[in-house]
C-alpha cells in the first residue's frame, strides 16, 4: 500500500516508517520541518512538509498525491505529563488535526484510515481486576478536569469511525522513547518515588506498538477499535522499581500517594487509576502478539536501552 503517515518523525512514527517499508509498503511521511524531511528521505520515505493543524497548508502540500491509507500518529506529547495543560495541544490534534487528516484522506483517495488513541480513554479511575475490552464505553464525559481529554479522544474516534477507519487504543508506551528516558533519568537521581497505594497500568513496548499498527493496517476490520498492550499489566510501584534497576539507580523512595496531588495528572495516572486491558481482539483478528510480553523483557532487551532510539536520535512523542 501507499501510506500517508502523519507524525512520521515522532517516536512511534519513526519506527513505523521502518516497519512499513520492511513490510513492502511505500510511505509518504508528513513532517513540519526540513530536518524531518531529510530524515524521512534518508529512511526511504517520501517527505511532505506540512503542519497537520494548518488545514489549508496541509491540503496544498498533498495536492496531487495518491495514497491507499492514511495513518494518524501525530501528538504533541514531549514526556510524561504532570499537569492537564500539557495535553491541550494533543487534544487539539485529536479533534481538529483528525478532521484535517480525514479531509486529506478523501483527497488522496485513501481506502483505509488508522488513528492513534489511548487506553486511558476508558477513564482515569479504578476499573477493578477484570480486563477491559473494546466494548467498554469510551471517553465518556463527567470526569471533571479530564473532560477536555475525553472529548478529544471521543472526537478522534467518532470522526475516524464515520469513514470506516480503525482506532488503536495503545497502552502506555515504554522502551527507546523519551518518556522512558526521562523516567529513568529521574530514577537515577532518586527523584522518581514509589507511590503507596499505586495504580495499575497496561504498557506496550514502542516496537510492539508499531508492529500492531502494521498488522491493523493490513488486516484490521473497518470501524473497529483495538486495545494494544502487553500481557502483564503492572502496578506503578513495581514499574518504578524496575525503571530504577534498569537505570542502575538506587532503591526509590516510597511516599504516600497523596503527595503526588500537587501534579494532578501524574497523581491520577500513578495512584488513582487501575486499568487492565484485554487484547484478545487484536490477537484474534490481527494475528498480533507482543514480542515483549512484559516490561521485564522490554527493559532488559539486548540493544534496547530506553535512553536511545534505534537510529540514535531522540524526538518528542509523536512530534512531526
Amino acid at each position: 500500500m501507499n501510506v500517508l503517515l502523519a507524525g512520521a518523525t515522532g517516536t512511534l512514527g519513526s519506527i513505523l516508517v521502518r516497519r512499513l517499508l520492511a513490510a513492502g509498503h511505500q510511505v509518504c511521511g508528513i513532517t513540519r520541518s526540513a530536518a524531518g524531511a531529510r530524515r524521512l528521505a534518508d529512511a526511504g520515505a517520501a517527505p511532505v512538509v506540512a503542519d497537520v493543524m494548518d488545514r489549508d497548508a496541509l491540503l496544498t502540500a498533498i495536492d496531487g498525491l495518491r495514497a491507499d491509507a492514511v495513518v494518524h500518529q501525530a501528538t504533541a506529547i514531549t514526556g510524561l505529563p504532570l499537569f492537564h495543560r500539557a495535553l491541550y495541544a494533543t487534544d487539539a490534534l485529536r479533534e481538529r488535526g483528525t478532521a484535517h487528516l480525514v479531509e486529506a484522506a478523501g483527497l488522496v483517495g485513501a481506502r483505509r484510515f488508522l488513528t492513534q488513541s489511548f487506553f486511558l480513554g476508558y477513564g482515569y479511575r479504578d476499573h477493578g481486576e477484570t480486563p477491559v475490552t473494546e466494548d467498554r464505553p469510551f471517553a465518556e464525559p463527567g470526569q471533571g478536569a479530564f473532560d477536555p481529554h475525553m472529548r478529544s479522544m471521543r472526537a478522534n474516534e467518532e470522526q475516524v469511525f464515520a469513514i470506516g477507519g480503525i482506532s488503536l487504543r495503545y497502552g502506555m508506551f515504554y522502551g527507546p522513547e523519551p518518556t522512558t528516558a526521562h523516567l529513568m533519568e529521574m530514577a537515577r537521581k532518586r527523584m522518581l518515588p514509589v507511590p503507596r497505594p499505586a495504580g495499575t497500568v497496561s504498557l506496550i513496548h514502542i516496537e510492539d506498538a508499531a508492529a500492531a499498527t502494521v498488522a491493523a493496517l493490513e488486516r484490521g476490520t473497518p470501524g473497529r477499535a483495538y486495545n494494544i498492550a502487553d500481557d502483564h499489566p503492572v502496578r506503578f510501584d513495581q514499574y518504578v522499581k524496575a525503571l530504577a534497576r534498569a537505570a542502575g539507580g538506587p532503591v526509590p523512595l516510597t511516599v504516600p500517594g497523596g503527595l503526588l496531588r500537587v501534579t494532578p495528572y501524574l497523581h491520577a495516572l500513578m495512584v488513582g487509576t487501575r486499568l487492565r486491558l484485554s487484547t484478545d481482539l487484536a490477537r484474534n483478528e490481527l494475528g498480533w502478539t507482543p514480542a515483549y510480553p512484559s516490561y521485564r523483557e522490554g527493559l532488559a532487551c539486548p540493544g534496547g536501552d530506553p535512553l536511545d532510539r534505534p537510529d540514535g536520535r531522540q524526538t518528542p512523542n509523536g512530534a512531526g
